[in-house]
């Protein structure tokens, strides 16, 4: 049986596929393409935006055209099963807590599911160690979609990246909706810094990355603790906002100060990691004043990239609902001003490695035999290879930037 498996959204999404593609070749399917005219195509769908619902429907049609039985699951089909159900040919709708019951339907194995991993795509796959979310931000569905936050066993945990790394793996990507919440839900004070040690002490994997964390959930501990040269040089922290007012709006917990004091002591420890951030602009109260409170700020803070959103009005949040909403207008330019903050952040961060010697993870070969694999602090290098296998880790040395793009050359060794 031929399936294929086409996901949108956030890292969850993509280690609940990697869990559904490993099982199903488990079990004698051949994962392939969209193209390849699969016998089934599942649809692992988003809902954080208005956007990732149109592209969601997108996909869900694209598949029906191949002629395959279609089977959508995701966040969408979570909150949206009726618009689903409106498109004629989808075969049928998973919810979030039920998707790995995809495997029985494909298959015919009545067993659960248990986790089995194979060379994919991916070459720094992810281990899902958390999932829903315990905070109401004004603008977010995904509660609504995930559910109370919940935690997998830390021996589960360790047993995952044990089995990633007796594959040849060599960077593991922990995930969660809410990953700085791990823990909170299992005994024995049970969080994500002793998670942590416990990798580090029972696994030999070389490189271990942590997803997005929220700002008030760094602390010393875990400061000292991304301080391990095992860990990646890389956070990602949403600040959503730069203004106070529209913090407090949002539901965020914290304020531009509490932000600001915890991403310098982070650069002050560590000045090579690379520090994103996902942002909102046009969010229902926001002028031209709290605006430019979020500019300033972004300006004044050492991040390597942006992520950045226009405000999308998600049914049954409280933002949608707000007074003050902005036009699509005034989120396309702001939208538009922060972007080439963003550019000149990424490019003067990238700039600041040539001569630097990192390794990489080969993630991709290009037509031109050119490799191309990412760093420890989240670096897109472009090496001149024939010879490395996808997966590979590459010792390098940056040598140029140039448009847009880091540009190195092997080394022996850092």
């Amino acid at each position: 049986m031929k399936v294929s498996i086409l996901t949108l959204g956030c890292k969850v999404n993509q280690s609940e596929s990697m869990i559904i593609e490993g099982n199903l070749i488990k079990h004698g399917c051949s994962i392939v393409g969209i193209s390849e005219y699969p016998d089934y195509c599942i649809i692992n769908t988003c809902t954080v935006t208005k956007k990732s619902d149109y592209q969601s429907r997108q996909l869900i049609r694209k598949a029906i055209r191949t002629g395959s039985k279609v089977i959508v699951t995701g966040c969408y089909a979570q909150l949206k099963p009726e618009d689903i159900q409106d498109i004629k040919g989808v075969t049928r709708i998973v919810y979030n807590n039920n998707k790995y019951s995809i495997i029985n339907i494909l298959t015919g194995i009545q067993s659960s599911y248990t986790y089995t991993y194979t060379y994919t795509s991916k070459s720094r796959p992810y281990i899902k160690v958390q999932d829903g979310c315990n905070f109401s931000c004004t603008y977010c569905v995904v509660p609504l979609a995930r559910g109370k936050s919940k935690s997998t066993n830390i021996s589960e945990v360790i047993n995952q990246a044990i089995e990633f790394e007796s594959l040849g793996y060599k960077e593991i990507v922990l995930t969660g909706i809410h990953l700085g919440s791990y823990g909170k839900d299992l005994k024995n004070n049970t969080n994500l810094s002793k998670l942590i040690k416990e990798l580090l002490n029972k696994t030999r994997i070389p490189r271990i990355r942590l997803s997005s964390l929220e700002i008030k959930e760094i602390n010393d501990e875990i400061i000292e603790l991304i301080q391990d040269k095992r860990i990646c040089r890389h956070l990602h922290l949403p600040l959503q906002s730069g203004d106070d007012r529209i913090l407090n709006y949002m539901n965020r917990m914290y304020n531009t100060k509490e932000y600001e004091k915890t991403v310098n002591n982070i650069y002050k420890k560590l000045s090579d990691i690379a520090i994103g951030a996902d942002v909102i602009v046009g969010f229902p109260g926001e002028s031209k004043k709290e605006f430019l409170n979020t500019k300033n700020l972004i300006n004044s803070l050492p991040f390597s990239y942006l992520h950045l959103f226009p405000f999308s009005s998600r049914p049954n949040t409280i933002a949608s609902k707000m007074k003050e909403q902005n036009s699509p207008y005034v989120k396309r330019e702001r939208l538009s001003e922060l972007n080439a903050i963003n550019i000149k952040k990424k490019m003067t961060y990238m700039s600041a490695q040539k001569g630097k010697t990192v390794d990489i993870i080969i993630e991709e070969r290009l037509d031109n035999d050119v490799s191309v694999g990412t760093s420890s602090n989240y670096l897109k290098v472009e090496i001149p290879s024939k010879t490395y296998d996808k997966g590979s880790l590459v010792y390098v040395r940056i040598r140029d930037v140039e448009e847009n793009k880091v540009k190195g050359e092997p080394i022996d060794k850092l």
